[in-house]
């Protein structure tokens, strides 16, 4: 877009500007760093794009993570207005994740068949920052834990994920100091293990929202969850499309069947009450 500004304007303001501080544009962001991160294996033309597709990928799971485990704070605190707004953010970045889709999509299989024997046992199955993801929205899987164990670092970070209640717990403990009868079973129990859904949790849901303008902030924190959710299904949906696109019915470079498994992980239902409520209202 041309600037309408005067010529003599924009250029006397272009002279004016120092680029000589000590903090650049690619100072601040390390721009140097990330942009020598690609090494392909392969003399196949398509592995950068397999590469960045996977790094910014892990980029704005780096994001999604800031954002739930700010997100879980405020509910902890009963903030529930800033913790929205990152929720909401969260479900923007799976956005973001299912678009990035439709670039790796552009690789056809004869393209990936030309770079899968440099990728040896590697898989987006090991993803630390996605392990993290799933085990802060519920869905807790000791055998997943395994991927991570030859690094104890990042074992023990996604362990402190699976060991700590979920976005959901913390949603529900929440709804029991506003006095709604939540069982006690579902605010101290094992956070190992993966949620199991109640009718009495759905009740005190279906409270909420046939009367929203007396639990206003439950919920809207209601429909943030659900929002979230609805964002990660559609992520799931486009992942298991596009590898189908890619390898059809091959096994995954991880180990995993790889349509198969991302087919069965389409049937996880993260925050099982807030979809069961809508065919009781």
């Amino acid at each position: 877009m041309t600037d309408p500004r005067p010529e003599s304007i924009v250029r006397d303001e272009h002279a004016q500007l120092d680029y000589s501080s000590s903090m650049s544009y690619g100072d601040y962001l390390h721009i140097d760093q990330v942009l020598s991160a690609q090494h392909p294996l392969s003399p196949a033309h398509d592995e950068m794009l397999f590469i960045i597709q996977h790094q910014t990928s892990e980029l704005w799971m780096k994001l999604m993570l800031t954002e739930i485990g700010a997100a879980m704070q405020d509910v902890r605190g009963d903030h529930l207005p800033p913790a929205f707004k990152k929720l909401a953010r969260a479900s923007r970045i799976f956005e973001q994740l299912v678009n990035a889709w439709d670039v790796l999509a552009t690789m056809t299989p004869p393209e990936y068949s030309a770079i899968r024997p440099y990728l040896g046992p590697s898989s987006g199955f090991q993803s630390f920052q996605y392990r993290c993801i799933e085990f802060a929205l519920g869905n807790k899987n000791a055998a997943m834990l395994k991927v991570h164990a030859h690094k104890p670092e990042r074992l023990a970070l996604v362990k402190s994920y699976f060991d700590a209640p979920s976005l959901y717990d913390e949603s529900l403990r929440l709804m029991a100091r506003r006095g709604l009868a939540i069982p006690a079973d579902h605010l101290e129990r094992d956070w190992n293990q993966p949620y199991e859904a109640s009718d009495a949790v759905e009740a005190a849901w279906l409270s909420v929202y046939r009367d929203p303008e007396t639990h206003w902030d439950l919920y809207q924190l209601g429909e943030k969850l659900t929002d979230l959710e609805d964002a990660f299904r559609v992520w799931r949906f486009k992942h298991v499309t596009t590898v189908e696109r890619i390898i059809g019915f091959k096994r995954g470079t991880g180990g995993t069947s790889g349509v198969g498994y991302l087919r069965k992980m389409l049937d996880v239902v993260l925050f099982p009450e807030l979809w069961r409520l809508r065919t009781d209202l």
